[in-house]
């Protein structure tokens, strides 16, 4: 029950960065390199001072696991950049069938075992995103926008499966964001946002990587080795009904039929996937 109830807290982090990237490029309240970096570096600075506090000494990053950083990397830039050309039903399914199919791609290549109660909870869970997200007489995603979310969605499927062998997931965490930082900084500089940066943006930001980012992404990579793969993958399937409900709530969303469905088949999936049979 404790694995389950912490899973579900960093789903609800997961589904919260969506609402907070959305609500402030929506709004024009900052472009999506500024966001971007501004996320990064006040991850560096939450997770700097957790360490502190731990270790009760200054932090010393330790050497960077470059594909760790690559994949953060690619994940918060492509992630930000995407949702200026998408829509973000759309973009979240791109996003998680992306991570979910590189997820099980990685499972297969490190021969863990996969019965089929678990292909048939992801195949349910991912029918219901479909019928959740896919826009009903819409013509095919720009193809920009959709090359974007699907290397963000390659880019978390990787770093969360490099997270299954770290050690001290605190720490790890760190060290990625502090040695992604330099590579959003410089694309912020040489792609500036057409929208300036302001008040609400920033604290957006701000929220996004100290909070739901640095404290999720820390507490995600210490579940990973407890969880395996392709039950980290189905999981992950139940983050954009979250952020549904989310947006429900805060951001005064009307909920459909169809979407509650979606949500049915979402749940039941990922239960289907994660539960043990007795």
């Amino acid at each position: 029950m404790r694995l389950f109830l912490l899973t579900a807290l960093t789903m609800s982090a997961f589904a919260a960065n969506s609402i907070l990237n959305r609500a402030a490029l929506a709004e024009g309240a900052i472009g999506p390199g500024t966001f971007a970096a501004l996320r990064l570096a006040s991850g560096v600075a939450m997770l700097g001072l957790l360490l502190a506090l731990r270790d009760r000494r200054l932090p010393r990053p330790g050497a960077p696991h470059p594909g760790a950083v690559a994949g953060l990397a690619a994940y918060m830039l492509g992630f930000s950049y995407a949702y200026l050309a998408l829509d973000a039903g759309l973009g979240a399914l791109i996003l998680f069938g992306g991570v979910q199919i590189t997820m099980f791609l990685g499972a297969l290549a490190a021969h863990e075992p996969l019965p089929p109660q678990r292909w048939v909870g992801a195949g349910l869970a991912f029918g219901g995103l479909m019928l959740l997200f896919w826009p009903v007489g819409a013509g095919a995603p720009p193809v920009l926008g959709a090359a974007l979310m699907a290397l963000a969605a390659v880019g978390w499927g990787i770093y969360s499966l490099i997270g299954r062998g770290v050690a001290d997931p605190l720490q790890a965490t760190g060290a990625n964001f502090l040695y992604a930082l330099p590579l959003a900084v410089l694309l912020a500089v040489v792609l500036p946002d057409a929208a300036a940066a302001t008040g609400p943006g920033i604290l957006l930001a701000v929220i996004s990587g100290a909070v739901t980012s640095a404290l999720g992404y820390a507490l995600w990579y210490s579940l990973l080795p407890r969880l395996g793969v392709s039950v980290a993958a189905v999981a992950q399937l139940s983050a954009p009904v979250l952020a549904m409900a989310a947006g429900v709530l805060l951001l005064g969303e009307s909920v459909t039929l169809r979407a509650l469905l979606a949500a049915m088949l979402v749940l039941g999936g990922v239960a289907l996937g994660v539960l043990k049979r007795p």
